[in-house]
């Protein structure tokens, strides 16, 4: 069966079964606090769980993208050494929200593993739940006997807590599941050992593929169980652990999910890939294999968080998704021998494969691919870097064993694995401590989670079943009555608390726009919410303090002058996307945005620099729109398809459900939840601040409306009114600044002749203090130039000869500054770099810099350092 059809029959089967079949969630989300990626089919059903929202049908099925690479489910350094772990997987599921329970899953399952798929009885093997006396849980008798009508007994395992009771997180829903087992050794292998032993050892061919949770129980913050109000089902079956059993191989990556990939990189390569039926292959042979297995997992990985919205950065979820690709990267490096950007043209590959069932990675295909060739050709840049700085830290250790701290700042600084760095030194003779290494990692893994430490108790509930309502888009301050309240202690914040509302004016964060800050105020008090924020379908208002009397009414008062200067950015957003659009092309998407009192900042995907000319069209688009008044016309309860038949914009990233709310302005119409001026002629003035890259093909503008225009004008007239007063109130003020400017050059010309020929007089003295040290000519000194004075010297020393080595420093305007110059010969002959040079002396005038491998300048703040930064030149050519 090919894969398409695997995934078909599977959302066929349960649509037969009353199940309502909806698209998979983004891999990003954006709506969940508590997790960074999607990582489970439930994930974007948590809020039914937790009984914060009812679901539009009592059964669901899906197949949901899921990534697993950060906290308790992390798969990453697996991924590429076995045939069945994975970054990015797909979860086949079904779930109930109170309806069915044990007796339909389990049946279920079976009738689609054994009838439909038609995987023999006698290859399967199923879990159930041995129990827990110290948590008062009890065997799963109920699963056992349904199993027993369905499958031989000696077939049933027993599992413990760990494989057999399923968990949301540290609190909240949980239960013991019943996983499904598939044995797909050959004949023999099974006459040898029963499968039975096998499962839950981490056995390459009998491998769980359907977990079958139910939902029975509410872990509390203090370890307890209690029992759910309402039983649930969550299911999950790994489609590409299922298709390598359905189309009889014994490797994930053998099968049709991962093979047209992997077609590509040997053609790209060259080099070919042996799949698992291969036995008694080479060493080398083998580390082949596990490069293309890392690269064609991670592509996978890499290409649907940025169609869904999530771009590399050093940061969060960013920093995770540029260190998967950074591995691929790396992996093909060191093992495939590729020097330039390939993995980027594995996309289309990958759109053609995918882009009917998950039509995202076709409309971001181009996005994907530049932003993918972008970040590979940064990071080979950096590992070529890295590997100079590793030739250099080789060249000062004494014996054959480097520090594992220094190992340690190659993996912080240029992402090298220390496996890299191990397989490096190993081929120079020589190893690196690792217990330093492990030292200094774990260090930083504690200062990280120390710094997110957070504490939560459970939910005090005050009034239970209050179904909760935003009147937001009607007036900013009514009656509210406290409906449940929990204490939250981080390292970050401190202790808060987060306080849920009967209803409530206050918006929470949310497309893009932050959340809302005022008072709730009662006869005796008044308590300040800092932020409102939303998880799980509850509105939270974050306090640093609780009301005395928490049953008391209340009135909930919104900060209506930072709304309003919100607003106002937030309807300037939704205009000043329809004028790029419209003056850029259509081609233009959101790809982000923030909202807030001070500013407004837009993303938006376009393949070449904003002009000037562009920026004051869009800028006029918009005044225009202004100018005219348009009127707010909203749409809070409108199909979804109507709403995109009228020609609304989605917005990027977000997700929508049946009915949607849709903003227009004139021709500007969006799908938008967010708050909004009543007419663009209270936004008063809108002007753009800055426009640049964020990424490729990924531009960012920055811009202001309303009070911060007036400001803004305000400060430009002070500075202009400065800068006459300056120059002696001329009565033409641009012919003075252009008549200072051409004086100016003038001057700095005739300065610059002076210090050429000051440099020449030096060239002379300074040549007779060269050093002759292992062949090299070598300078480390202090001179009275400043920077480009001490560039000429350099270069006027360079013409004395080959194997020069030469640090000059000045301090001109007590501004400290190295300035390092390598004869070609010796950067080709002795792998010396002057930008690596300068980045270790750097250290020490506190700075740092770059440059030419030939040439490279190094700024910093510490003067006095400069005498031990000339010091250690020497380390260097020693």
């Amino acid at each position: 069966m090919k894969s398409q059809d695997i995934r078909k029959q599977f959302l066929q089967f349960f649509e037969s079964k009353g199940h309502l079949i909806v698209p998979s969630a983004p891999i990003v989300l954006k709506d969940d606090p508590t997790l960074m990626f999607n990582n489970s089919g439930m994930a974007q059903f948590k809020e039914f769980f937790l009984g914060n929202g009812t679901p539009k049908c009592p059964r669901i099925a899906d197949t949901q993208k899921c990534l697993r690479v950060s906290g308790k489910h992390n798969d990453l350094e697996d991924v590429g050494f076995d045939t069945y772990h994975h970054t990015m997987f797909e979860m086949l599921g079904n779930w109930s929200f109170g309806d069915y329970f044990k007796k339909e899953a389990i049946n279920w399952a079976w009738e689609l593993l054994t009838e439909v798929y038609k995987i023999p009885k006698e290859n399967l093997y199923v879990s159930v739940f041995e129990g827990n006396p110290e948590e008062n849980v009890p065997f799963d008798q109920e699963a056992w006997d349904i199993w027993k009508t369905l499958i031989d007994e000696d077939r049933i395992i027993l599992g413990n807590k760990k494989d057999n009771f399923w968990e949301m997180g540290d609190q909240g829903p949980c239960g013991p599941c019943s996983e499904i087992h598939v044995d797909i050794r050959s004949a023999e292998e099974k006459a040898k050992v029963s499968g039975k032993i096998l499962v839950n050892n981490d056995h390459p061919q009998v491998v769980e593929i359907w977990n079958n949770v139910f939902m029975e129980f509410n872990r509390k913050a203090d370890g307890s169980l209690e029992k759910l109000p309402a039983q649930h089902v969550d299911t999950g079956m790994g489609f590409e652990r299922l298709c390598m059993a359905l189309q009889g191989k014994t490797s994930n990556y053998d099968t049709d999910v991962f093979t047209p990939l992997i077609e590509k990189v040997e053609q790209i390569t060259g080099l070919k890939y042996t799949s698992n039926e291969v036995k008694d292959i080479t060493e080398e042979q083998n580390k082949t294999n596990i490069a293309i297995r890392v690269i064609v997992d991670h592509v996978r990985a890499v290409a649907f968080a940025i169609a869904d919205g999530q771009l590399p950065s050093n940061t969060g979820a960013g920093y995770v998704i540029r260190r998967i690709l950074r591995r691929a990267i790396r992996y093909g490096f060191t093992f495939l021998n590729t020097k330039e950007p390939f993995i980027n043209k594995l996309v289309e590959v990958l759109a053609d494969q995918m882009g009917e069932f998950f039509p995202e990675i076709k409309s971001q295909q181009q996005l994907v691919t530049n932003v993918i060739r972008e970040e590979e050709a940064s990071f080979l840049r950096t590992l070529d870097q890295g590997l100079q700085l590793l030739d250099i830290v080789v060249a000062k250790t004494k014996g054959d064993e480097v520090s594992g701290e220094k190992a340690f700042e190659l993996y912080d600084t240029f992402g090298f694995p220390k496996d890299l760095t191990a397989l490096i030194l190993k081929e120079k003779g020589m190893s690196f401590k690792e217990s330093e290494f492990d030292a200094s990692m774990k260090a930083q893994k504690d200062r990280s989670r120390a710094a997110s430490e957070v504490s939560t108790e459970d939910w005090k509930v005050l009034i239970p079943g209050n179904v909760e309502k935003f009147v937001g888009y009607d007036q900013t301050e009514n009656e509210v009555k406290i409906t449940r309240i929990r204490k939250v202690d981080s390292k970050k914040d401190g202790i808060l608390y987060q306080i849920v509302l009967d209803n409530t004016p206050f918006y929470p964060e949310g497309g893009g726009q932050v959340g809302d800050k005022g008072t709730l105020v009662s006869a005796n008090e008044t308590i300040d919410i800092i932020d409102t924020k939303k998880e799980n379908n509850l509105i939270l208002h974050f306090a640093k303090q609780l009301p005395e009397n928490i049953e008391a009414s209340f009135i909930a008062k919104v900060n209506t002058d930072l709304l309003t200067s919100t607003s106002k950015n937030h309807s300037a957003t939704h205009l000043m996307h329809l004028a790029l659009r419209t003056i850029l092309g259509t081609h233009v998407e959101q790809k982000g945005s923030l909202v807030n009192p001070n500013h407004l900042r837009f993303d938006f995907s376009h393949f070449a620099k904003v002009t000037e000319e562009e920026i004051r069209k869009v800028e006029d688009f918009v005044n225009t729109r202004i100018e005219e008044q348009l009127p707010l016309v909203e749409h809070r309860s409108i199909p979804i398809q109507q709403a995109m038949a009228q020609g609304a914009m989605a917005l990027f990233g977000e997700k929508y459900g049946d009915t949607v709310r849709m903003i227009e302005f004139g021709d500007s119409k969006e799908l938008c939840g967010g708050i909004h001026v009543k007419n663009t002629g209270e936004i008063w003035h809108f002007k753009i601040l800055s426009e640049g890259a964020v990424a490729a093909g990924i531009r960012r503008i920055e811009a202001i409306t309303g009070d911060a225009v007036k400001h803004y004008f305000s400060q430009q007239e002070s500075d202009l009114d400065a800068i006459k007063e300056t120059l002696k109130n001329p009565q033409d003020t641009l012919k003075a600044v252009v008549s200072l400017q051409d004086d100016n050059v003038k001057l700095k010309k005739q300065i610059e002749q002076l210090l050429k020929e000051k440099a020449k007089g030096l060239k002379g003295e300074l040549a007779s203090q060269l050093q002759d040290i292992n062949g090299i000519k070598f300078l480390a000194t202090q001179v009275d130039l400043n920077p480009d004075g001490a560039k000429d010297l350099a270069y006027e020393l360079g013409t004395l000869g080959t194997n020069l080595f030469l640090v000059l420093a000045t301090a001109d305007d007590d501004k400290p500054m190295l300035s390092c110059y390598i004869s070609k010969e010796l950067v080709a002959e002795k792998n010396l770099n002057a930008g690596i040079v300068v980045r270790e002396l750097g250290k020490y005038i506190q700075g740092g810099g770059g440059g030419q491998p030939f040439f490279a300048t190094a700024g910093g703040k510490n003067v006095s350092g400069i005498k031990e930064a000339l010091e250690k030149a020497i380390d260097f050519v020693k």
